[in-house]
């Protein structure tokens, strides 16, 4: 060993939380921590202890040996200086190419780009200097890459010994959906200590193993292989004092380290996903990572997870980890189902895992509390830019009490409710059974089942047939935001015990004060729609991709009237959305209709409407066109008129923006100039405190129909919407 005077000074990056973590790693590797910064920690090691890490550290991004740290070095022609006086003569070697990596900034230095620039420029002084030939500059495929960081006026340039970062082991090509780095994995295994449990043999399980990731890791440190053994290049071989032999010694030893590791490990890894392309990701990673006997991998949920049948044919099912990486539901459509996920996983924990470690990394804790388990640790990490904890959970051993037998579907759905949850399901079934006698006389299959009944549920819950449509009303700011998303899980939770449906037949949306045609912005892609019947019409749904689902439910009784009056007339249906008003009328025996919306989308929508119900549209029209230009321009007269506009629209394709309690009077005289003398308007709006203008009360005859435009499923809400039959004055 060299003296300390002799000792190469690093820089070691990492994920952000894992700081302490790879402090002891170094330490066990040799190096001589000097201290932790945020997302690495400054080290000193001798040359081979500087190999050694690149060869072995599970948990680093970048060894970066460092040539200088220098202060105040805000302007460019300082940072030039103090580059220029580095020693570059020791590392580089004649007609190399370079690239430089810069990061931070100062208030002359604001762009990466012109930072490593301003580096670049300081070591082309200090070479030309020497004597050397201007070197090439290759941001892909440079020879050496130097690592510049300015941070408050500080400076630190080195040179990257590896040249890419660590957690690219090489043995994922197949990544599948949302992979975790390869080194977050370790530290992830680390953390939760399947290091020392590795060497006792207990088995790993992940339920949920996209392409391989923790099992690889895994797998990597119970045989004891060095990370980056089949690494064909590092950046180090190529500086000016690299020392080949000790490095020939590193690999001999870490290689036979691995051959004897491979053979003796004795820890079993079970996969499981229910993607096959999961599976086949993580064969062919594990394949490439050296390791594939140690892992076994099948097709399967998790509601379906047991104890692996090999552990139990040896007696060995009673100590191990669970470890997985589960959605965490970024997209708010998903959660519905990811809160069954992880209730299936606390249940199927209790009762095939008794006496295991649960190990599980969520960028979600409330999803964590659905698992009905309580963690005795908790570690804070990030995951990309999301704020994540890894879950430490000790599974109770089962009890002589305890039966081995699995519990009917129903009693299990039952131990997964908390107090809130049951009275949120008792709520829902309450419900259900005050509207059951309307469902049975009518017919409907679309209702509205529950809109904030109790406060602190804030929710309104449509059936669509076999589908559930979850929308949740923006909480106010008074309202602890924890406590808003817990009493969430508690009602997806609550949903499918309640009402007998399955997760993924749930749809879940936020809705907020809408302003122009945001209710109508597209927020997935699905494509997803089915046919559902009201009265004699059937009707195209679409539950995920939009804000909206194609049918408001809270018009029904209006629709029906407009099927009721409309036989023989000419029909106009302004903002007319979807058309299911039009197709009602239609039904109904209206002779001929337009419809007419801004919206391409709805409006095909709508013809599709048409074709469903097999109506002629060569009768039945669709015009695209701002509804008050339309007005103004159109020469044509109707013997019945529907308008429900939205509250509040400034829709590009507008001319200006329309206000329903501003300017309805405007829009109700021109479309009384359109209405036949003896037809009537149907005016409709959903602005709660709406007040009809007195000019239009004494221009026409106006009937108030609100009252009689509620079923029992929206009675609860008596100001969702307001609604007048007008006629001209006799």
């Amino acid at each position: 060993m060299k003296d300390d005077n002799s000792l190469l000074s690093l820089y070691i990056t990492c994920p952000w939380g894992i700081e302490s973590l790879l402090a002891e790693e170094i330490a066990d590797l040799e190096g001589k921590v000097q201290k932790t910064t945020v997302a690495g920690l400054h080290a000193s090691a001798d040359r081979q202890t500087a190999y050694r890490i690149c060869l072995w550290s599970r948990l680093a991004n970048r060894v970066i040996l460092t040539l200088g740290r220098e202060t105040g070095c805000e302007e460019p022609a300082v940072i030039v200086a103090a580059v220029k006086a580095l020693p570059w003569g020791e590392v580089l070697k004649p007609g190399q190419t370079l690239a430089v990596d810069f990061h931070g900034q100062s208030a002359a230095i604001r762009h990466t780009r012109f930072g490593a620039q301003v580096v670049k420029d300081g070591v082309v002084d200090a070479l030309r200097d020497a004597g050397w030939e201007r070197p090439g500059i290759d941001p892909r495929e440079a020879d050496v890459r130097l690592y510049a960081h300015l941070h408050k006026g500080q400076l630190l340039v080195g040179v990257d010994l590896v040249g890419a970062s660590l957690h690219q082991r090489g043995y994922r090509r197949d990544t599948g959906h949302a992979p975790l780095k390869e080194n977050l994995a370790a530290a992830l295994l680390v953390r939760a200590g399947w290091p020392a449990r590795a060497k006792r043999g207990e088995p790993l399980v992940d339920p949920m193993c996209g392409a391989g990731t923790l099992l690889i890791e895994a797998a990597l440190m119970a045989a004891d292989v060095a990370p980056q053994l089949t690494r064909e290049h590092f950046a180090f071989e190529a500086l000016a004092d690299f020392d080949a032999e000790a490095w020939r010694e590193l690999r001999r030893e870490a290689q036979a380290r691995a051959d004897l590791g491979r053979r003796r490990a004795r820890s079993r890894l079970f996969g499981l996903d229910q993607s096959p392309q999961a599976i086949s990701a993580a064969r062919s990673n594990a394949m490439r990572a050296g390791i594939p006997a140690l892992i076994t991998l099948s097709g399967g949920s998790v509601k379906a997870l047991d104890c692996p049948a090999e552990l139990r044919e040896h007696g060995a099912e009673g100590s191990g980890m669970v470890i997985t990486n589960p959605p965490y539901g970024e997209r708010l459509g998903e959660l519905p189902e990811l809160v069954a996920l992880y209730s299936d996983l606390g249940e199927r924990m209790r009762r095939q895992f008794p006496g295991w470690q649960l190990a599980l990394f969520t960028g979600n804790p409330d999803l964590g509390h659905r698992l009905g388990l309580r963690a005795h640790k908790q570690y804070a990490f990030k995951n990309g830019p999301l704020d994540c904890k890894l879950l430490l959970i000790d599974i109770a051993s089962r009890t002589d009490s305890e039966g081995d037998s699995e519990p009917t579907r129903s009693a299990q759905k039952e131990t997964t409710l908390n107090e809130g949850a049951q009275m949120f399901a008792n709520r829902l079934q309450k419900n259900r059974k005050r509207l059951g006698k309307w469902l049975k006389k009518s017919g409907e299959s679309c209702y509205r089942l529950y809109d904030a009944d109790m406060p602190e549920y804030a929710l309104a819950i449509d059936v669509y047939g076999h589908q559930v449509h979850v929308q949740e009303y923006a909480a106010p700011k008074s309202v602890d935001p924890g406590k808003a998303q817990r009493r969430l899980m508690d009602a997806l939770s609550a949903i499918p015990v309640a009402l007998d449906v399955r997760p993924e037949q749930i749809h879940y949306k936020q809705r907020e004060r809408q302003s122009g045609k945001s209710q109508y912005r597209k927020q997935a892609d699905s494509g997803d729609r089915f046919v559902v019947e009201e009265g004699s019409a059937k009707l195209w749904v679409n539950l995920k991709d939009y804000l909206d689902t194609g049918l408001f439910l809270d018009h029904r009784p209006v629709r029906r009237l407009l099927g009721e009056i409309a036989g023989g007339k000419r029909f106009l249906n302004l903002f007319c959305y979807t058309a299911t008003a039009t197709v009602h009328a239609a039904l109904g025996g209206a002779s001929d209709s337009v419809s007419v919306d801004l919206s391409n989308t709805y409006l095909e929508w709508a013809r599709d409407n048409f074709t469903l119900n097999k109506l002629d549209q060569s009768r039945h029209r669709v015009v695209r066109d701002d509804c008050l230009r339309w007005l103004e321009t159109a020469g044509s007269e109707f013997d019945l008129i529907f308008m429900d506009p939205p509250t509040f629209s400034n829709s590009k394709r507008m001319e200006g923006t329309l206000d329903i309690q501003r300017d309805h009077a405007r829009l109700i005289e021109l479309a009384m100039a359109r209405l036949a003398p003896a037809g009537e308007l149907i005016f409709s709006n959903n602005q709660q405190r709406f007040s009809l203008d007195a000019v239009v009360a004494s221009t026409y005859q106006v009937e108030e129909i609100t009252a009689q435009t509620y079923d029992p499923d929206f009675t609860r809400r008596a100001n969702l919407h307001h609604c007048f039959r007008i006629r001209h004055a006799s």
